[in-house]
């Protein structure tokens, strides 16, 4: 699952042109904690989800829906 969300976060940060330093400035989370995010190295909590969703203007939902890596 750790996985699973760092992927979908990576592919839908890098759809809306942004760079991590860049959703870092904009959610305030940490550009090394989104890193270790994306590379499924990070357990995210529910409001983790929630807020990362508000920043890329998705739902939490997306978040965790598999891919075709799942």
């Amino acid at each position: 699952m750790r996985r699973l969300v760092g992927r979908n976060v990576r592919r839908i940060r890098q759809a809306k042109g942004l760079t991590q330093e860049q959703l870092a400035e904009r959610s305030g989370f940490g550009q090394n904690y989104l890193s270790d995010l994306e590379r499924g190295r990070r357990n995210p909590t529910v409001v983790t989800l929630w807020e990362l969703a508000q920043t890329l203007g998705v739902t939490p939902v997306e978040l965790i829906t598999p891919d075709d890596e799942a």
